[in-house]
């Protein structure tokens, strides 16, 4: 059995700060997929960073305190992946793959739109280009899994207040057709659904009108996985015992061992 975290941290040391790197500890995961490190490698010096027991990998931004993601795991992978090939996915280190015999495991942080109309279209532009290379990931002999911060709500289920949110960055018609495409057309599954199918199974709250507390959320981060690893899915879950980020780590078991 494999168990696969993906989490968002909204900047790892205020994560580590509040928690996670405790959390973490005392976790069986055999991966570990963070997006928005918002860190340089040289200013994670501190041993927390580089978990025991795990080989840990960082692809930074250029920008400081912006973006940025990472990759943990207890198996050597036979290759580091970090660079896609135009200029806002691998300035802001926005992509970080791990591949292992038959597999690959991806950290993959997407764009946010919400902040104004040139952040959404730099969103849009960047999910035609991943939407190309996504479609190249099913060319290779090998199965796959991306654990994301999407930055994009699929169906209303996924979301607290659909109805108000159809105009908004997140849930926006292109943004969902888009995801259809992903699945439909490329064949890519989100793993989180085949176990679980039921309301409010959210894993980001805004930090307004109490939203955490009443449970007002997104389920933003999932992870995909290539139609041969629908047989391995044995549990999902999202952990909100605890409070790390305005997001909530998402776990995955699967019914396969990493090897390198």
């Amino acid at each position: 059995m494999a168990t696969i975290i993906t989490c968002n941290t909204n900047g790892i040391r205020a994560a580590a700060r509040k928690g996670f790197f405790s959390w973490l500890a005392e976790q069986s995961a055999d991966v570990v997929c963070i997006q928005e490190t918002k860190a340089q490698e040289e200013q994670l010096a501190d041993p927390v960073f580089s978990p025991e027991g795990y080989y840990c990998f960082y692809n930074d931004a250029i920008k400081k305190g912006y973006s940025g993601t990472a990759l943990y795991s207890r198996v050597r992978p036979r290759q580091i992946v970090t660079s896609l090939g135009w200029e806002s996915a691998d300035s802001e280190g926005r992509y970080l793959q791990a591949d292992y015999e038959g597999l690959s495991v991806i950290s993959l942080y997407l764009p946010s739109g919400s902040s104004s109309e040139a952040a959404q279209a730099k969103k849009f532009d960047f999910m035609a280009q991943f939407y190309e290379h996504l479609k190249g990931l099913r060319r290779k002999r090998r199965e796959f899994i991306i654990c994301a911060d999407w930055n994009i709500c699929h169906q209303p289920i996924d979301l607290k207040n659909w109805r108000a949110n159809q105009k908004n960055s997140g849930f926006l018609p292109e943004e969902r057709a888009w995801l259809d495409q992903v699945y439909d057309k490329l064949g890519y599954v989100d793993s989180f659904r085949l176990v679980n199918t039921e309301p409010e199974q959210y894993t980001w709250w805004s930090n307004r009108g109490q939203a955490w507390d009443r449970n007002v959320g997104w389920r933003l981060d999932y992870q995909l996985i290539t139609p041969g690893l629908v047989p391995a899915v044995r549990g999902a879950d999202i952990y909100k015992a605890q409070r790390f980020s305005d997001h909530a780590p998402q776990i995955m078991e699967y019914d396969f061992e990493l090897r390198a």
